[in-house]
């Protein structure tokens, strides 16, 4: 490789990196980038899981062997998950059995030396759309763009490894993708792209930050769509920015609280909209029974599955997550399975708690910002996953 190529390759990353940090997506790791300051896996005793004997962990098996269906072809899963196969339908107690014989639970503390840290939560929305526009149903739902590229500098440059730059050509310039307002104002060449139209901004707003979700049709069919890719400007969040501004007090700066700012203020909601630059593509998914897909390839499960930071927590594990129900003390003890990731999900005390489908589910993770502690339920004599990375052997 010459060097003219490799400095213009250099170019390219430097012209498309402050547009490519990361994408909003959920549902699909986003670029990896190692978790600041390696994790401590520190192990410890059943007992000292707050809650584990109260939680009906039977609730998470389906789940669990979900995650075996990736799992078993890993040398550190293999046997505990042949042994889960085995096991028929097991209840609460004999779920506490298996994993009190085949795991140990592990505390993360992060560099810090800190056991607590952030806990948020995310749904899968249900909007309301039609196959063809209408003065009602003004808002496209794209499918990835012909013109957007992918550019893996991994080969070139092995410390950017993970980090997919996204542009397109302009003349004989790879220049970033068109961003949010550009989108929004035609600028981009997304004719024919429309999958659907619905007929809420704020909620097609919120259906590219949960990465999937439904939309029902004006004859009744129930259509499902999903992330499939994301112009590469990195997210940033309009409640924070609704704060800062004055418009809306920390305690209101909910999912709800935004979307009740957005009725008050018709006039103001495309410059709010447009402060995130980040703007995601879908594609349709098969209408079928349960959660809808997450990075690990398997349906998340409502109120057991987590996106995590796959560099501190390896996907597919199960974890313990002691948390509180959201705007409250209450006490939220799960045993999770780690089935998906977040472009926001950074750190290795972080999560993202799934809480399911539709408007209640989504009044719950809109609300939901509390402390948690999360322990990684590791298989007995299996080597633990390298710290800052998270990689399964």
């Amino acid at each position: 490789m010459t060097t003219s190529f490799r400095s213009t390759l250099a170019l390219v990353a430097l012209l498309l990196l402050a547009a490519c940090a990361a994408p909003t997506k959920r549902l699909e790791q986003a670029p990896a980038k190692p978790v600041e300051g390696a994790p401590v896996l520190r192990a410890t005793v059943w007992d000292a899981l707050p809650g584990w004997r109260e939680d009906d962990s039977a609730a998470a098996w389906p789940g669990f062997l979900q995650s075996c269906s990736v799992l078993k072809n890993r040398p550190a899963w293999a046997d505990t998950c042949a042994a889960a196969n085995a096991l028929p339908q097991p209840d609460a107690a004999q779920v506490r059995e298996f994993f009190e014989a085949k795991l140990t639970p592990f505390q993360l503390i992060d560099a810090s030396g800190g056991e607590e840290g952030l806990i948020t939560g995310y749904y899968e929305p249900l909007l309301h759309g039609s196959r063809k526009p209408s003065a009602r149903y003004r808002y496209p739902v794209y499918s990835a763009p012909d013109d957007l590229l992918t550019i893996d500098m991994a080969s070139v440059y092995p410390e950017l490894k993970g980090l997919r730059l996204r542009g397109r050509v302009d003349g004989k310039k790879v220049v970033p993708y068109y961003n949010r307002a550009e989108i929004d104002d035609g600028l981009a060449p997304l004719k024919g792209r429309e999958l659907y139209w619905v007929d809420d901004a704020v909620e097609l707003f919120f259906l590219q930050i949960q990465g999937s979700g439904r939309i029902q049709l004006e004859n009744g069919e129930l259509v499902r769509v999903g992330y499939a890719d994301q112009n590469g400007y990195p997210y940033h969040s309009i409640g924070k920015k609704l704060v800062e501004s004055g418009e809306l007090s920390l305690d209101k700066a909910s999912m709800q609280g935004i979307k009740d700012w957005a009725k008050r203020n018709p006039g103001k909601l495309k410059a709010l909209l447009d402060y995130n630059a980040s703007y995601v593509f879908f594609h349709e998914l098969p209408n079928a029974d349960g959660g809808p897909i997450g990075a690990l390839g398997v349906p998340l499960s409502d109120g057991r599955s987590v996106a995590v930071d796959r560099h501190a927590i390896p996907l597919g594990a199960p974890i313990f997550l002691a948390t509180s129900w959201p705007n409250s003390n209450r006490p939220l003890d799960r045993l999770m399975l780690a089935q998906d990731t977040g472009g926001a999900i950074r750190g290795a005390i972080r999560a993202d708690f799934f809480w399911g489908f539709g408007p209640e589910a989504g009044k719950q993770a809109g609300a939901m910002k509390q402390s948690g502690r999360i322990w990684l339920l590791w298989p007995k004599g299996a080597a633990l996953p390298a710290n800052g990375n998270g990689e399964t052997p």
